[in-house]
């Protein structure tokens, strides 16, 4: 697999970047946040000053405006007073007449008092009107309290005509003149809560703008990062693949290089080895034969290099078969597994058992190498590890797979914890193939070793399924 290759000293070179925009998303986004929580704590402050502006105009302006409708009730029950004083004919209720005016009066003034300590400038002159005019109105009404029933009867029309009705429209209109100013204040007060709000609106939207600004930069920024990490994690995906691909291939190629080593060496062993071996133990025997009968010396010399001979020949022969038994090769895939099995048998106290079809000896050379291997592999953990009685071991041909099945009843072991360099080997070799390979092992169970081989193209076509 061909592709761009990951530059490792570019990535080291772009650490320092990469720490760089870490810092600047860092600031970036901790900036934001500051600017979200000074809007916020901006926004309540300025929340709470409208409140409370709020709160204040409108407390002055009830206060304000209770005193002024107190002096108006009062200038209109004065006027009900003094005119029921002056026309009631009896003496002892225009009395009580009398009495409730100057308690009226005398309400009147803390009215006064409590205006005069909230006004403004602009109300002044009005306020001061309003007060010299209330104090010629209660002193026009002094020299009546003193009048007998004649005099109020007599001028008391008049009187109210003349002098208490005039004063008290005036003082009526005066008061309404402070009623309008104090209206107009309000007017003011929430103009200005209004001015605020909309001085805190604008405000508020430079914040969101900067805000959503440095988000929007941050955004761009992030992606552009999460690309450039999700592209560096890409090259260095490709570089894992192209490297596990290439210890594949390596792998599969020193596995084929060994497996024509070991041909070659058991073909040498075999023919040169072992012929020169059978040369010698003939010559040996002629030796023998030709030797006087007078020599026991030399035949038991001759015996003992007939022996020797004989052992090495056995030992060249077996380290040939173990490399490479020729049987593979010359006889099939089954031969060779039924002679394993006998060997191992000999050797050890395993039974070994094989079940194989006739027509896998029509194999591919890769396909028998494996399978021959495998099992060669599995029989020698068997025996190294497992401290199995029985191995069983199946070969069987179906139309589109071969299925090789080593399982023994030995003492088993964890398969999801245990990988050992003989399973890795056996894997590798059935991967390169494009097979599947399995192990089910537990602990006091045994292990069963599964192993599925592809048959494509002329494998396929010769192999038909056994009968």
């Amino acid at each position: 697999m061909s592709g761009q290759k990951y530059d490792l000293a570019g990535d080291r070179a772009a650490r320092p970047a990469s720490l760089t925009i870490r810092l600047v998303l860092v600031a970036g986004f901790g900036g934001m946040l500051a600017l979200m929580a000074v809007a916020g704590a901006d926004s309540l402050l300025v929340l709470k000053r409208v409140r409370e502006q709020n709160d204040r105009i409108t407390q002055d302006y009830l206060r304000r405006d209770r005193a002024l409708n107190s002096i108006r009730s009062a200038l209109y029950l004065s006027g009900t007073y003094v005119r029921d004083y002056l026309l009631d004919p009896d003496s002892t209720a225009a009395e009580a007449h009398r009495d409730r005016l100057k308690k009226l009066r005398g309400q009147t003034d803390p009215a006064i008092q409590a205006y005069a300590g909230s006004l403004r400038p602009e109300e002044a002159a009005p306020f001061s009107d309003l007060t010299q005019e209330l104090t010629t109105y209660w002193r026009v009404l002094d020299p009546v309290f003193q009048w007998n029933a004649p005099q109020r009867h007599e001028r008391g029309y008049v009187f109210l005509t003349e002098q208490v009705f005039p004063h008290r429209a005036k003082l009526l209109e005066i008061s309404d003149l402070i009623g309008a100013v104090n209206e107009r204040q309000l007017s003011v007060g929430n103009r200005s809560s209004t001015e605020l709000l909309e001085n805190f609106r604008r405000r508020l939207a430079l914040m969101l703008g900067i805000t959503l600004g440095i988000g929007l930069l941050l955004a761009v920024a992030s992606v552009l990062y999460i690309l450039r990490l999700e592209k560096d994690a890409f090259l260095r995906y490709r570089e894992i693949v192209e490297a596990r691909e290439a210890l594949e291939s390596l792998s599969a190629r020193l596995v084929e290089a060994q497996e024509q080593e070991r041909r070659s060496l058991s073909r040498e062993l075999h023919d040169g080895v072992g012929q020169a071996m059978s040369a010698l133990l003939v010559d040996i025997g002629n030796a023998d034969a030709a030797a006087p009968a007078s020599s026991p010396e030399l035949k038991r010399r001759l015996d003992s290099m007939k022996k020797l001979a004989e052992e090495s020949l056995r030992v060249v022969r077996n380290m040939s078969l173990l490399l490479r038994p020729s049987m593979l090769d010359d006889f099939g895939l089954v031969p060779a597994l039924h002679w394993q099995a006998r060997e191992v048998g000999r050797r050890t106290a395993m039974r070994v058992e094989v079940s194989a079809d006739e027509a896998a000896g029509e194999l591919p050379d890769g396909h028998k190498t494996c399978v021959y291997r495998l099992a060669q592999e599995a029989l020698e953990n068997c025996s190294r590890h497992s401290g199995a009685r029985l191995v069983k071991i199946l070969v069987r041909q179906e139309p589109h797979r071969l299925l090789v099945v080593v399982q023994d009843d030995g003492i088993g072991f964890d398969a999801a914890r245990v990988r050992g360099l003989g399973l890795i080997g056996m894997e590798e070799r059935v991967r390169h193939l494009g097979g599947t390979f399995q192990v089910e092992s537990e602990p006091g169970r045994g292990t069963l070793l599964k192993v599925e081989l592809p048959l494509a193209g002329a494998g396929a076509g010769i192999l038909q399924p056994a009968s």
